[in-house]
């Protein structure tokens, strides 16, 4: 497995910042998981929630779970 550095921290973080106007976002988790939806993410704690209403599905992250970030 890869190991995260900070150069990785801080593209996902500003990603993450950026897509916080986006209308939907898709989350791609290090363990596999793709998740989509809007995006609630609070960058003081480095936590967020993706929120997909179409599959009434709610999934809080920290940022250090994430790979990457499309919007």
């Amino acid at each position: 497995m890869k190991t995260r550095t900070s150069s990785d921290s801080q593209r996902i973080y500003d990603l993450l910042l950026t897509a916080r106007t986006a209308d939907k976002v898709t989350l791609y988790f290090r363990d596999g998981r793709v998740l989509s939806g809007a995006l609630v993410f609070n960058p003081l704690k480095g936590t967020g929630r993706v929120i997909n209403i179409d599959h009434e599905t709610s999934v809080d992250f920290r940022l250090d779970q994430l790979r990457d970030v499309r919007f």
